[in-house]
This record gives structure tokens, C-alpha cells and sequence, in this order.
């Protein structure tokens, strides 16, 4: 398969799918028996990938045995949940655990990234920290999910190697603006190839909760070219999505579609993405005074907002959220989520808090205000 060249299955079975692009690209030619091949699903929080969020573990299992049919021998599962997060729930309830169970006697296996060594690179004058099993490996499979992101629009192939730095990374990734260090991140790390979910993703939201049967997977060698063909169904040029043109000036790829090959396997329900009202998203968001937030606090509150709007008490939280590493030492009247934000008169404790304990902190507070 060329960089040049994008292959789309439509359907319904995450397994059959995979089988069929993964074939008709004849990735197998590209190994050979002593390669050590490495998964990168996106697996941000221990949700189902019917929530919209992660990838579908059926995907991940058609690449293994289509591995295992060509000899490979060598084969790792490797995340790290978002900040905080922790890896080995997100492989239990995603359903990864169960794969490495039935096919551990191929030498398939789990690493949880946040207990991974990690490696120190310049770029640009910046030490970069990347988890050593990620460069170490043969071939690398980024397996994100196409969906919605609340601060970049987008999160698929290039924004999923965020999973491959330590937590503290993301953290400094978050108080850079995201955009920059993710494509920077990408002139490090070398994609071998792209497989993307795109049978329910959240097309509005990363945290899920209102995900969209989009029936189709998405394979490319090209990382910045799959981002480019991704935006381009959500609707975006791909010229508005500040990392993906960002990654094709620094020459990881090309966000030329135009000149692309595209090869479509089976016939598709709807082309583009189907716009879902964002209105919902942009209120919520509306609540919140985002600084630097990391995606784990960001998503949480967002997730919270959710939950305390069901309830009918959103109307009573009159003043912004403080979410963000860029509140650290301000002292002020006001609302905060997460350690970041001690010096608030009022705030949920945690690096990060959890949802549950961020909704019942904005509860509690909703409350005072409607006593008021």
C-alpha cells in the first residue's frame, strides 16, 4: 500500500472489516516473522466502544489473527489512559484483557504504557518524552477512533499517539495549546500504518455519550493524509484543524485527499458525517473558563455538566468552572476542578478528580446557589 492511497470498508462487523482491508492492502508482505508489532488503540477511559470513545476490541482482535496468519509471533497491546487514568480497567472493561487471554499463547500480551520506560528527544530545541517500547518497536498500528474533541474539533490518527508520552507530558503538551507539541510528537514517532475506527464515534464530543453508527474503518499509511480525509467527512478543511497542517509542514504527511487514491470496499449509508447539533456541546463548554486544562479534568467537567444538566440544576451554577494548569497560584473568588485550582475560594481536590466526585463538588454547589 502507497502513502498515497486510503482504503474504506463500510458494514457493520469491526472484524470482517479489518480482515478485508488489512488483505486487499497485502500488509503481510511488509513483515516477516521476527517483527515485533505494536497495537496503539485508543483506549482514553475504561468505557465500552459503544459509548463512542474507544476503540472496538473486535478491531484489535481482526488485526492479531491476521498477524498470526502471517507469522508474527510478537505482538503488543499498548496504552495509557488519559492523565490520571488507569490503563489496566480501561483493558478489562474495553474488552482487551479477554483478547490477550485467548491469544497470550501467540505471545500477545498487554503493556500499560505508564509503567514503560521513557526516552528523552530534542525537537526544536525541546526535550520530547516518549515511552521506549513505542520507538522500540518493529511496526507500529495507531488504531484511533474518528470523534469529536472539545479543544482541537478532532481526535484520530495524529492526536492518538498522546496515549505514547508519560502524564506529565500530557500536562506540558496541554499548557503548550495541544496543537504544536502533537505534531511535533509525530516527527518522533513513526506510524507504520493507521487503522481507523469509525463505527460509533462521538463525532462531537471525545468523551462519548452520544456516538453516531458511521459503519466504516479506515486504513492509510499516511497519518496526516487519514486526519486530512477525516476532517473532510466531519466537515472541516483540513487547513482549520491547527495540528493536522502543522504535522504536513514539518513533513510527517500529506493533506493532499485531492490526489489521493481511495479505494472503497462496499457501498456506505451516508458519505460525509452526518453534522449532529453541537449546540449542547458549545452550552456546556460555555460553562467552563478552560486555562490549560488537561483533557482528563476538561472531559470530566464536561461529562459532569452533562449529568448536572439532566438533573435541571445547571441553570444554578451562574459563574464559570475553573478548569486548568494555567490557574495554579491565582487566588480568586470562584468554582475549580482539580489541584490546579486550590487557590479558588471553592474546588474539587485531585490530579485528576474523578467525574463522580467533580459532579457531586458542582451539585453541591448548584445547591448553595439555589438557596441563595
Amino acid at each position: 500500500m502507497q502513502r498515497a492511497e486510503l482504503a474504506v470498508a463500510y458494514g457493520q462487523d469491526p472484524l470482517r472489516l479489518v480482515l478485508e482491508l488489512l488483505e486487499s492492502a497485502g500488509i503481510a508482505s511488509e513483515l516477516s516473522a521476527g517483527t515485533h508489532v505494536l497495537l496503539k488503540p485508543n483506549l482514553v477511559m475504561a468505557r465500552e466502544a459503544s459509548s463512542g470513545i474507544t476503540t472496538h476490541p473486535q478491531l484489535a482482535e481482526g488485526v492479531i489473527r491476521y498477524l498470526l496468519d502471517a507469522g508474527i509471533r510478537r505482538i503488543t497491546i499498548a496504552e495509557s489512559s488519559w492523565t490520571g487514568g488507569d490503563t489496566r480497567k480501561a483493558f478489562r472493561v474495553c474488552g482487551y484483557e479477554s483478547i490477550a487471554a485467548k491469544y497470550g499463547r501467540f505471545a500477545v500480551g498487554l503493556l500499560d504504557l505508564k509503567q514503560d520506560a521513557v526516552q528523552t528527544i530534542p525537537v526544536q530545541g525541546t526535550p520530547f518524552k516518549v515511552f521506549r517500547s513505542v520507538l522500540e518497536a518493529d511496526y507500529l498500528i495507531n488504531m484511533p477512533v474518528l470523534k469529536g474533541h472539545g479543544q482541537t474539533r478532532l481526535t484520530c490518527a495524529l492526536k492518538n499517539l498522546k496515549g505514547c508520552i508519560p502524564d506529565s507530558e500530557k500536562r506540558r503538551y496541554h499548557a503548550q495549546g495541544l496543537h504544536e507539541p502533537i505534531a511535533l510528537l509525530n516527527t518522533i514517532i513513526r506510524q507504520d500504518l493507521v487503522i481507523v475506527d469509525g463505527l460509533c464515534g462521538d463525532p462531537v464530543s471525545e468523551i462519548g455519550g452520544d456516538p453516531l453508527a458511521m459503519d466504516r474503518v479506515i486504513l492509510g499509511k499516511d497519518p496526516v493524509l487519514v486526519d486530512s480525509y477525516v476532517a473532510e467527512l466531519m466537515g472541516y478543511r483540513p487547513q482549520m484543524i491547527e495540528h493536522i497542517a502543522l504535522a504536513h509542514r514539518y513533513g510527517v504527511g500529506s493533506m493532499d485527499t485531492g490526489s489521493a487514491r481511495i479505494r472503497e470496499l462496499g457501498n456506505p449509508r451516508f458519505q460525509k458525517i452526518p453534522r449532529k447539533d453541537r449546540s449542547r456541546l458549545r452550552r456546556l463548554q460555555a460553562c467552563i473558563s478552560d486555562r490549560q486544562a488537561c483533557s482528563a479534568c476538561y472531559g470530566s467537567t464536561l461529562y459532569a455538566l452533562q449529568r448536572l444538566e439532566e438533573s435541571g440544576k445547571l441553570a444554578n451554577l451562574r459563574a464559570s468552572i475553573c478548569v486548568g494548569q494555567g490557574y495554579r497560584g491565582v487566588r480568586m473568588e470562584g468554582k475549580g476542578i482539580g489541584s490546579c485550582t486550590r487557590g479558588l475560594s471553592s474546588f474539587v481536590d485531585g490530579c485528576p478528580p474523578t467525574a463522580r466526585s467533580i459532579y457531586e463538588f458542582l451539585e453541591s454547589e448548584s445547591g448553595k446557589r439555589s438557596d441563595a
